[in-house]
């Protein structure tokens, strides 16, 4: 009985440990998004947008996200007019545009460039040979995995062509 015991209160504390990594582990594209605390617009937009549930969705995606600073940097009411319910077909496409219906490490393209298509149905220019730039913006930190993908944070919004 006393070995019972200690097993029994083992298996006790090592539950919430199992479940809280498992949690953890779980977190999709937008959870992770969230919780990084650098990306409210985006998420602000991609609510407005009506994207939560696609990209909460199995993927795998790449999303190139940009920062809150990214968004800043575009022209003065720039966001505030994509987020307007009058502007949500221009608002999807600016943000499918950051998304590619695949699952891209920065291993998969070290050295290489690439025109990669997008959700939005236009091709990102990826130039991996210094660093790593996508359009006119630069990765400053890459392979932030979620469990339906990957998360790449870039510095600039990068538009449709």
């Amino acid at each position: 009985m006393k070995a019972f015991s200690r097993f029994a209160v083992a298996a006790t504390l090592a539950l919430p440990l199992a479940l809280g990594s498992l949690a953890a582990k779980a977190a999709d594209i937008v959870e992770t998004a969230v919780s990084a605390g650098q990306f409210e617009t985006l998420v602000a937009a991609v609510k407005a947008a009506g994207l939560v549930e696609t990209l909460k969705g199995d993927g795998p995606f790449t999303v190139f996200a940009p920062t809150d600073e990214a968004f800043a940097k575009l022209p003065e009411g720039t966001v505030e007019n994509l987020l307007k319910p009058e502007n949500k077909d221009q608002l999807v496409a600016v943000l499918t545009y950051h998304v590619v219906p695949s699952k891209i490490m920065s291993a998969d393209i070290a050295g290489k460039t690439a025109e990669v298509a997008t959700v939005q149905g236009g091709k990102l220019s990826v130039d991996a040979t210094k660093g790593v730039k996508v359009d006119n913006a630069t990765v400053v930190s890459a392979d932030i995995e979620a469990s339906n993908g990957v998360i790449h944070v870039i510095d600039t919004v990068v538009l449709p062509k």
